[in-house]
C-alpha cells in the first residue's frame, strides 16, 4: 500500500528502538569482512527486539510479531538485497516504516539510499529522517505482486544466477566465475512478446528510475523519487559472449568490457521509460526463471505473462534525502 510523506510521529518506535522489530540475516555478506555490527546496533538501540534469521523465515517472524499483543511499529533488517527486498515487502504489507541496515556482499539497494554503513542507517534513525520512496511491484500471471526494490529482469542474468546456485559451494565469487563460464557456451534465447509483438532476445532488464544510459544490466537504482520504469532490451541478434558481457553493472568492469569491444551494438539494443509494462514469456529451451532484486524464482515450464509497475510513494524508509549520482555523463547504449 502506498506510503505517506507524513507519517504519524505517534506511531513510530522510541530513538532508544523501543517497537521496533530487527531481523538480522547472518548468512548475509559472508563474503566481505567487516567487524560484527550487532554489538554497535544493541548499544544504539537497546530496547529493539532483534530476531536472528536462523531460528525461522522472515515471513514467519513478522507475521508472529504482529499477531503478538506488542505489534511492533517499524521493521528493521540487517542483511543483503534479497533479505532487504523481502522486508520491504512485508513493511509495506504490515503498513509498517522499513529501517535499512546494510549487512550484504553489494547492498545495492542501501547504497541508493544512501546507507552505505550501518552507522549511516542508525543516524537516519536517530534524527528521524523518514521519507517516502518509489518501489516496483512485479505480477506473474494471477498470483499476488511482489515488492522490488531494484531491479526485475529475464534472461541472461537469471539464468546465470540459477547457473551460479548450483554451486554455492564455490562462494559466491568463484561460483559466479564458473555459471559466467557456461553461460558464454550454453545462454538460451527467450521468446517474449510485448504489445503483440514478438522478439526474440538475450535479456530484458527493468529498472526503477532512470538509469545510466550506457549500461544494460541495471542492479543498482540511480534514485528513489522516480516513478517510471527504465527498460533495457537486448536483442538476441549478437552471440552468447556480449550477452554474458552485456551483464556487467560495475563500472570497471563495463569500461573492460567496451574496451574489448564486447559489449553488443545499440542496434541490438532497445530502450523503454514507462510507469509500467506487461510482458508474456513463451516456452522454449531456457529455465522458466526471472529474478528480482537479485533472488531467483522459478515460473511454469509452459510459458507465463509478467507485468511490472512503479509504485510512487510505495515505502516509507528511514534515509537521508540525496542527489542522483552525477559521476556518470549521459552516454549512448553502447
Amino acid at each position: 500500500m502506498p506510503a505517506s510523506d507524513q507519517p504519524d510521529d505517534s506511531a513510530l518506535p522510541d530513538p532508544d528502538g523501543r517497537g521496533l522489530l530487527l531481523v538480522a540475516n547472518p548468512k548475509s555478506g559472508t563474503s566481505v569482512v567487516r567487524a560484527d555490527p550487532l554489538p554497535e546496533i544493541r548499544r544504539r538501540l537497546p530496547a529493539a527486539r532483534i530476531v536472528s534469521l536462523e531460528g525461522a523465515p522472515l515471513d514467519d517472524i513478522v507475521a508472529d510479531a504482529m499477531a503478538g499483543d506488542d505489534a511492533p511499529l517499524a521493521l528493521a533488517v540487517l542483511g543483503g538485497d534479497g533479505s532487504v527486498s523481502r522486508a520491504a515487502h512485508l513493511a509495506r504489507s504490515h503498513d509498517l516504516p522499513l529501517l535499512v541496515l546494510p549487512g550484504g556482499t553489494f547492498n545495492h539497494f542501501a547504497r541508493a539510499a544512501g546507507l552505505d554503513t550501518v552507522e549511516a542507517a542508525l543516524d537516519a534513525y536517530a534524527a528521524g529522517a523518514l521519507r517516502s520512496v518509489v518501489v516496483a511491484e512485479v505480477t506473474v500471471d494471477d498470483d499476488d505482486p511482489i515488492t522490488v526494490l531494484n531491479a526485475v529482469s529475464l534472461g541472461a542474468y537469471p539464468e546465470l544466477l540459477a547457473e551460479r546456485e548450483k554451486r554455492t559451494s564455490l562462494g559466491k565469487w568463484w561460483g559466479g566465475a564458473v555459471a559466467a563460464w557456461r553461460a558464454i557456451h550454453g545462454a538460451h534465447r527467450i521468446t517474449i512478446v510485448r504489445d503483440g509483438r514478438r522478439a526474440r532476445v538475450w535479456s530484458v532488464f527493468a529498472g526503477i528510475g532512470r538509469g545510466d544510459p550506457r549500461r544494460i544490466a541495471m542492479m543498482r537504482r540511480e534514485n528513489l523519487d522516480e516513478a517510471v520504469l527504465d527498460v533495457r532490451v537486448h536483442h538476441a541478434r549478437g552471440t552468447r559472449l556480449r550477452a554474458v558481457a552485456s551483464l556487467a553493472f560495475g563500472r570497471r568492469t563495463l569500461a573492460l568490457m567496451r574496451a574489448l569491444r564486447l559489449m553488443p551494438p545499440a542496434s541490438d539494443l532497445e530502450r523503454i521509460v514507462d510507469t509500467s509494462i506487461d510482458l508474456e514469456v513463451r516456452p522454449g529451451d531456457a529455465p522458466p526463471v526471472f529474478a528480482h532484486d537479485g533472488e531467483l524464482a522459478e515460473e511454469r515450464a509452459d510459458g507465463f505473462r509478467m507485468r511490472i509497475r512503479a509504485v510512487p510513494d510505495g515505502l516509507r524508509l528511514w534515509a537521508p534525502r540525496i542527489h542522483p549520482e552525477t559521476d556518470a555523463a549521459p552516454g549512448p547504449l553502447a
